[in-house]
């Protein structure tokens, strides 16, 4: 039951992650990205932070707790930063793809770091769903009407420039690297710690290092900009993407993901593009093509046939634990 109700909580993360893409491409017109970032995590450790004390939970950050929650803020700025940084460079539907191969990333760095073997269907599932994030990021898209069209010559020109891999590509695949390792380490460290205190520190992280990149990269005037902060849809953004898109979110992902493996985290954040592009849908009118379509059900799958029964593992290999 308690491995239900974390799939159906993570699963609501997703949604809710999903659901944002439209306000934040509207508030980022505004606010760079960085600046963006470092509100928005700011606002929501203060938020989480206010909640643990309403709630009366008086939980110690000791030393340990503090590490383990700047470890997962690091991974979850450098997701953030690689995927800005690689879109100068590629297009949205690459990095898109690009980015979900984290959900086959995610069973292999659990193999090896934290040693929970995937089963076959666990790994057949994570192939699924990178083929249908592939499809639903409309990556195939070009490539299926050339093939509809049966013209040859444009489509060995297309193989070869698609294929032309480029520096924002290396980028966003370090990105997915990142978004992999910050599910293996969640996994790793929120059994051990308190769930609202790695939370809060792991925000805290990434605004801290989000408000450096700012600095950085964009111009500081756009934080003490008077057009900028009295436009509605920044703050709209803002105040949605702060509360539940990430405080209550990370505090959820923390709390529930120790009673569910890293990889099938990933492969429930994998819904995450097929919720945005079903939000895009109800409140823009973007419509979804037959390949999207596939694609999202090809995620789907990919769920339900990591969940397929396996043989039960013997006694000594269902009771390993992760190394100290």
């Amino acid at each position: 039951m308690r491995k239900w109700a974390a799939d159906a909580a993570l699963l609501g993360v997703a949604f809710v992650w999903g659901a944002t893409f439209v306000l934040v491409q509207k508030a980022i017109a505004k606010l760079p990205p960085f600046s963006f970032l470092a509100v928005r995590f700011t606002l929501a450790a203060l938020c989480l932070w206010a909640i643990g004390r309403l709630l009366g939970q008086k939980a110690r950050a000791d030393r340990r707790s503090l590490a383990a929650g700047a470890v997962l803020g690091v991974w979850l700025f450098g997701g953030y930063a690689l995927q800005t940084l690689g879109l100068l460079w590629t297009t949205p539907a690459r990095a898109g793809f690009i980015t979900g191969l984290s959900v086959v990333l995610v069973p292999l760095f659990s193999w090896l770091i934290l040693h929970h073997r995937p089963t076959v269907p666990a790994w057949a599932g994570a192939g699924l769903a990178a083929a249908g994030l592939y499809l639903l990021t409309g990556a195939g898209e070009e490539i299926f009407r050339l093939f509809k069209d049966g013209s040859s010559a444009e489509l060995a020109a297309l193989s070869i420039a698609g294929s032309a891999w480029n520096r924002g590509d290396t980028l966003v695949l370090m990105c997915a690297l990142c978004f992999a390792l910050q599910i293996i380490c969640t996994g790793r460290y929120a059994p051990r710690h308190n769930a609202l205190v790695l939370a809060v520190v792991q925000i805290a992280t990434v605004a801290v290092l989000s408000f450096a990149a700012a600095w950085v990269w964009e111009n500081p005037a756009h934080l003490v900009s008077p057009s900028v902060w009295g436009n509605r849809d920044v703050w709209l953004a803002l105040l949605i993407t702060a509360v539940p898109a990430t405080a209550l979110a990370f505090w959820a992902q923390t709390a529930f993901q120790r009673y569910t493996t890293p990889a099938h985290v990933a492969l429930i954040f994998a819904t995450e593009p097929l919720f945005a592009a079903l939000t895009s849908y109800w409140w823009t009118g973007e419509e979804l093509g037959p390949l999207a379509l596939v694609g999202g059900a090809l995620i789907f799958a990919g769920m339900v046939l990591a969940e397929w029964p396996t043989r039960p593992h013997t006694p000594k290999a269902a009771s390993a634990q992760p190394p100290s």
